[in-house]
This record gives structure tokens, C-alpha cells and sequence, in this order.
């Protein structure tokens, strides 16, 4: 079950952490290996979510496994975590702490769907017109899917730009069954 709330406020206070110190990207590396393990490993995930298995416990398989490859920092951020057990909160506070990096650095994240495969030349080009649209940088993931039928979906935050076939059809669908005048 996600806890934004509780992910946020810990993920901010990480963030403060990381600023005063000048770390933020070395701190956002080190919950990226953090994050990419626990999806890697179902022991190490299962781990997290485990009430039977003690703090003290979780904090040195935790040490054992992190402490070489990630910043003492962090490592001491995520015994305070384990310590405070919201150990299994770790995923959305990993991932609110890179959407406030992302805030901070002027990042947003842009999902694009997309009936075919994009050249390199188009994902640029399609990078550069949303930079304009937002006024900031972007971070596009495009994905394919052919029942869009043609052109795209754009989803940045709440926003959807629907440019697809798929809903143009379904527009003139609607207004065919209204009875009302189609216009192009």
C-alpha cells in the first residue's frame, strides 16, 4: 500500500539533507542502486514488507549489502528509516525524492504513447516542442501502441493531450449518434 504522505515528508527531508550538503546527485544514484535492488531481488523486497523480521535485523542485511556501493549519507538516511520501521514505505520515498530532484533541477516528465516506433530525429524534434509547450526540460518515455491506431497521447502530470486516431474516431462516433452536423 503506498503512503505518499509519509514517502513525501521523508523523501523532503532527504532532499534537505542532500542540499546542504551539495549531494543531491550522488544521493539520487545511491537510491537509484537502492531502488534497482529491491526490484531486482524478491528476498531483499520481501524483506521490507517482512513484520516478523527485527529493525536491527534489516538494518545490517541493509549495511551489508549497501554500505560499500552508496554514500554514508544515505546509508545512515536509510537506517533512520528502517530504525523509524517505514522500511516499506522505501519505493515511494525513493520515488518522491527523484520527482523533488526533478523539481528542483526544472524536470518534468513527459509520457508519450505513440502508434509506431519514433526515429531519433522525431523523439528530438517531439523533446523539443514539449520544451516549448512547458517551458521547462523534459524527460520523455515513449512507449508503442498500435490501438491508438495514429498520432499520440501525451501525458504530462494530469494533463493528457490525446492527438490519436483511436479518440478522433470516437469524437466523430459521438457526434454521428447526436445527430449533430460533422465538421472538419
Amino acid at each position: 500500500m503506498k503512503n505518499l504522505r509519509v514517502a513525501r515528508r521523508y523523501a523532503a527531508a532527504l532532499m534537505d539533507i542532500a542540499e546542504a550538503g551539495k549531494i543531491i546527485e550522488e544521493t539520487a544514484g545511491d537510491l537509484d542502486a537502492v531502488a534497482s535492488a529491491l526490484r531486482g531481488s524478491r528476498e531483499l523486497w520481501l524483506l521490507t514488507q517482512s513484520p516478523v523480521v527485527s529493525p536491527a535485523r534489516k538494518a545490517a542485511v541493509f549495511r551489508t549489502i549497501f554500505a560499500p556501493r552508496i554514500g554514508e549519507g544515505t546509508m545512515k538516511f536509510i537506517d533512520f528509516v528502517i530504525g523509524r520501521q517505514r522500511e516499506k514505505h522505501l519505493p515511494e520515498i525513493i520515488e518522491q525524492f527523484s520527482l523533488l530532484r526533478d523539481e528542483k533541477m526544472g524536470i518534468v516528465n513527459v509520457d508519450v504513447t505513440a502508434a509506431i516506433e519514433f526515429t531519433p530525429s522525431q523523439e528530438k524534434d517531439l523533446s523539443n516542442e514539449l520544451e516549448r509547450y512547458t517551458k521547462k526540460k523534459v524527460r520523455v518515455r515513449i512507449t508503442v501502441d498500435r490501438a491508438i491506431k495514429a498520432g499520440l497521447v501525451v501525458r504530462i502530470g494530469d494533463t493528457v493531450l490525446d492527438a490519436s486516431m483511436r479518440r478522433q474516431l470516437e469524437l466523430l462516433k459521438a457526434r454521428f449518434l447526436e445527430g449533430g452536423p460533422s465538421t472538419n
